[in-house]
């Protein structure tokens, strides 16, 4: 069984997000999906609208999700890795080049970005109808 685990926060989750879990879960048999805790979202400077448990239980009905695991730090992923017995790690290109040190212990992809949406999109797009 090949096994492919990738990592975020999966806030306002939307087509990019899906997107991303898609095409993660064909490179492999069972997608992992770490998401940030909100402890360590808090040690990132980083708020997040649902808690921890909520996006987790939203990334478990996904389809093609297998099984969700929290991201207590960003020194866990090799960890992870071995742990997990993990094949392929995936993340989208804005992390290009930013996780190489996995090479050692797996294949590691990154993957291009749905053109035309982020969580960072949807925030701003949301803050310009509240000042318009």
């Amino acid at each position: 069984m090949k096994k492919v685990i990738t990592y975020g926060t999966f806030d306002l989750l939307h087509w990019g997000h899906i997107n991303l879990l898609k095409r993660a879960k064909e490179m492999g048999d069972y997608l992992i999906v770490a998401i940030s805790s909100d402890a360590f979202n808090d040690l990132k400077n980083k708020k997040s609208y649902h808690s921890f448990e909520n996006r987790k239980m939203i990334l478990e009905a996904i389809r093609y999700v297998d099984e969700v695991i929290p991201e207590e730090s960003w020194d866990q992923k090799i960890e992870d890795v071995i742990k997990h017995e993990v094949d392929s790690f995936v993340m989208g290109s804005d992390w290009e080049g930013k996780f190489d040190f996995l090479k050692d212990y797996c294949e590691v992809i990154y993957l291009p970005r749905t053109v035309g949406i982020s969580t960072s999109k949807i925030k701003d797009d949301l803050l310009n109808l509240d000042n318009a």
